[in-house]
């Protein structure tokens, strides 16, 4: 597919101004002035895109592709994701992984779903490894894993600080970001230990030991869910100011009673403190269980994650002037790219990958484009799970 795109606002994420887009195949070829890019003797689709706005598809870091949850039962298992609503919430890359439950899921099963995905029409990644350890894996070890497995790019979410973790000892968190370092140097991956942070009162306190007693780089490390609660947000963002790289949750509306810090609130903080917003990505947690526990651990709520969280996130941070556009193009796509490693993604520039969402001046989703393929348009899905329920 050929397809030029005219006369849109392009956030690359630095602001380029005025640019037509030229897509051919799965890549971007050219921006360039409106008017440079002549095409002749070629069928093309041409998409007007006066008066719109031009972002890097959204990079979601964190989604539990097969479901998650589980911690009140089988009947508590969330449904897997759906193609539909990634592509709804300017979805264009996922990063998949396991939970709380590394029983009823397995690891092939998160690769199979990782590729279905793909053969749908977007891009994906998965870590190996769950909540507990040592972590499930699909080679036998993590190392061989960012070795071998061309999707895994990571171990992860492996929890801390968490009644639903395993109790790692310090020791074993440092034997498994140790693999993670060197799985990733052997496989040219980043090799990121993926970290959940639940609501127990250590915090980050085996990650500042890993930083302070061990040669591992703070880069290796990325903690999630970190605006769970005030005192762990603040411990976060000094973990960020010393170069380290924070993963915040978009929570729904319905968390807003509860320990969590909104998100606008968590960016706010982070300006605030001065806390570069390079070293902050913002995932979903969709399709993973959101459960309310008591004083006692006894499970008394439970809802679930959505991407469509990510995409209202994003347009309550600048509708709201928390954030400009190309902030939030780094924020919710171009940071990820970076500390994860991902090829050709997350920017707006020729031999990448042609994943681009567009939106109206009233930040209305008008458009996803995924590797070339146009997804969403004019308010339309285009794109269809295999199996769709009549």
């Amino acid at each position: 597919m050929i397809c030029l795109l005219k006369n849109g606002q392009i956030f690359a994420p630095q602001p380029l101004g005025k640019r037509d887009i030229l897509v051919a195949g799965r890549s971007l070829v050219a921006l360039s002035p409106p008017g440079v890019i002549q095409l002749e003797g070629l069928d093309y689709q041409e998409i007007e895109a006066e008066g719109k706005i031009i972002l890097p598809g959204f990079i979601d870091p964190h989604v539990h592709i097969l479901g998650g949850g589980g911690e009140g039962g089988p009947s508590t298992r969330a449904p897997e994701i759906k193609i539909e609503d990634i592509i709804q919430a300017g979805v264009t890359t996922v990063i998949g992984c396991l939970g709380t439950d590394s029983v009823t899921r397995h690891m092939t099963s998160l690769y199979a779903k990782a590729r279905a995905l793909e053969i749908e029409g977007i891009s994906t990644y998965i870590f190996s490894g769950a909540y507990d350890l040592p972590p499930v894996n699909l080679t036998g070890s993590i190392r061989k894993d960012l070795v071998i497995i061309d999707k895994v790019i990571g171990c992860g979410e492996v929890a801390i600080s968490d009644h639903r973790s395993s109790q790692p000892s310090f020791e074993a968190l440092a034997r498994l970001a140790a693999e993670c370092r060197v799985g990733g140097l052997l496989g040219g991956k980043a090799g990121i230990l993926h970290l959940h942070l639940g609501d127990g009162s250590r915090r980050l306190e085996m990650v500042w030991r890993l930083i302070r007693e061990t040669e591992i780089p703070i880069t290796q490390i990325i903690p999630t869910h970190v605006n769970r609660n005030k005192e762990l947000l603040l411990e976060a963002l000094d973990f960020a100011l010393m170069g380290g790289t924070i993963d915040l949750t978009a929570l729904p509306e319905d968390r807003s009673g509860l320990k969590d810090v909104p998100l606008e609130e968590a960016i706010s903080l982070a300006l605030e403190k001065k806390v570069p917003l390079e070293r902050i990505t913002i995932s979903s947690d969709a399709n993973g269980s959101l459960p309310v526990f008591d004083s006692l651990g006894r499970l008394c709520g439970l809802t679930i994650a959505t991407q469509k969280s990510l995409l209202a996130s994003f347009q309550s941070l600048v509708k709201k002037k928390i954030i400009s556009l190309d902030q939030a193009a780094r924020l919710f796509s171009t940071n990820a790219a970076c500390a994860y490693q991902l090829q050709n993604k997350g920017f707006l520039q020729a031999g990448y990958d042609a994943d681009l969402i567009m939106f109206d001046s009233d930040l209305n989703l008008d458009m996803v484009m995924a590797r070339g393929r146009l997804m969403f348009s004019q308010g339309k899905l285009l794109a269809r799970s295999t199996f769709i329920s009549k």
